[in-house]
């Protein structure tokens, strides 16, 4: 068990109000965790701190070689007061599973939570209540060495801030509109595509750019050999509803692997729909698209939770799904997540965590 030391702010921000607009990602509350490990020495010295600059060294390993890892979950507030977490064990277990990945030394699951547990405690107040908002969590672990040379770090730094935030997409749960991108390539099997590592972002930077200038919200990416298999969206893992069958990109080793995907995997077979997990092609999804029989298509992400999808194009080919709107088991999907998030449905066992 962390023995944290807390040093409070002497010069708290003003809490942004219920009516004030919450961009994502753009304000930050007091505090943040911080918690260094050193070879040798382990991790160590954790603490909550006024949140404030950090300072490194210009050859500090992670700027140069990218060693570094973050995960995202969320806080709420219930009706009933209580602060809750969405199934915070998957953020840990992918974060452990990123930190295997690029050689950053893991952290005890228990540890972590206590981490997450202590930092949303301390900064409770700042949780918006507004329909649609939460407290985002950003814990991250940057390579902190002086040193110009390829390989692992000897020391590392792990903090966790905290950001109010609204709807991720401008849209909010109105329909986005999806490029497919065929020119730029993001992750490949055996690569970081199934670690949450900003080299995973920065390769889709690009396309995203040229996504944007087309009035899109996010790209989808095809696999990174064939060029012809969906794989996900930038921010989200990817669903489509075909003849009554929901139809994910299977796991393959350059796909994250979604918390809310594993959820709306576990909520629709329990709702006794078939799920397919498996390779979808986009010219499966063209005929879908063109014999009617794509009835749904939805991104899933904890920024987005539950984003329906309207539009797809692939170079100049355009096609709408249904009639453009947000289908039936998007809605339910949304309603049911966050209806759990917020503690007002029960889900399944160990998927609220009260802080």
């Amino acid at each position: 068990m962390l023995n944290i030391r807390v040093e409070k702010t002497t010069n708290p921000k003003p809490i942004p109000g219920a009516d004030n607009p919450l961009t994502f990602g753009t304000i930050f509350t007091d505090h943040m965790f911080a918690m260094n490990y050193e070879t040798g020495k382990g991790w160590h010295d954790p603490r909550i701190i006024p949140y404030q600059a950090i300072e490194l060294q210009p050859s500090a390993m992670v700027f140069h070689y990218g060693q570094e890892m973050f995960e995202g979950l969320k806080a709420y507030k219930a009706d009933d007061g209580r602060t809750l977490l969405f199934r915070p064990d998957k953020n840990i277990e992918r974060a452990n599973n990123t930190n295997r990945r690029i050689c950053i030394p893991e952290i005890p699951a228990e540890d972590f939570l206590q981490a997450i547990k202590a930092i949303v405690k301390m900064d409770e107040a700042w949780i918006p209540t507004k329909p649609g908002t939460s407290l985002y969590i950003r814990p991250f672990i940057i390579a902190t060495d002086p040193f110009l040379g390829v390989r692992p770090s000897d020391t590392y730094l792990f903090l966790i801030i905290l950001s109010p935030v609204g709807a991720y997409y401008p849209e909010g749960l109105d329909p986005v509109k999806i490029w497919i991108e065929d020119d730029y390539v993001r992750a490949v099997r055996g690569g970081v595509g199934e670690a949450k590592t900003g080299a995973n972002y920065v390769a889709s930077l690009k396309a995203q750019v040229k996504a944007h200038d087309e009035g899109y919200s996010q790209v989808l990416w095809l696999d990174g050999v064939e060029r012809k298999y969906i794989e996900e969206v930038g921010a989200m893992n990817i669903f489509f509803k075909i003849n009554g069958t929901v139809v994910t990109p299977k796991l393959n080793g350059s796909i994250l692997p979604g918390v809310t995907r594993d959820s709306c995997i576990q909520l629709c077979r329990s709702w006794g729909l078939p799920v397919e997990e498996r390779r979808v092609s986009a010219e499966e999804l063209f005929e879908a698209a063109e014999n009617g029989s794509l009835e749904e298509c939805w991104g899933s992400g904890t920024a987005a939770v539950i984003s329906p999808v309207g539009h797809l194009r692939c170079g100049e080919k355009v096609f709408q799904i249904a009639d453009g709107g947000i289908g039936e088991l998007s809605q339910k999907l949304y309603d049911t997540v966050t209806g759990i998030q917020l503690g007002k449905i029960e889900g399944p066992a160990g998927w609220v965590v009260e802080v």
